[in-house]
């Protein structure tokens, strides 16, 4: 017979939304990406410059993005050659959830 500790301190994370949720966009660098791509469409260079990532985080970082579904690649292929991110419907869609994380924090977190 397991005891009530047992059953409120469960081990199987798989079974929370918000765990298997972060677990997907909640790096530092995920979320930083994410927060300037819902400004709009930006190239491999300004999305370095506005998050501070080098480019071998940002490659990496938008490489697990867009497999995940959530950011999409489009290549110009005008002279210069230039590739553009912006998010999908999926990636969009976590507006909402990055305002009311805004609030919170406006709220709840000491600004020093």
């Amino acid at each position: 017979m397991s005891s009530p500790q047992t059953k409120t301190h469960n081990k199987d994370t798989s079974a929370c939304p918000v765990i298997q949720s972060l677990e997907q966009i909640g790096s530092q660098w995920r979320l930083a990406v994410l927060h300037e791509l819902l400004a709009g469409e930006q190239r491999f260079n300004e999305l370095k410059r506005s998050t501070g990532a080098n480019a071998r985080t940002l490659s990496r970082v938008l490489d697990d993005l867009g497999e995940m579904g959530f950011v999409e690649r489009r290549i110009e292929e005008d002279a210069p050659i230039a590739t553009y991110y912006s998010l999908t419907d999926k990636g969009e869609s976590l507006e909402p959830v990055f305002n009311e994380i805004e609030c919170w924090a406006g709220s709840w977190l000491d600004e020093d």
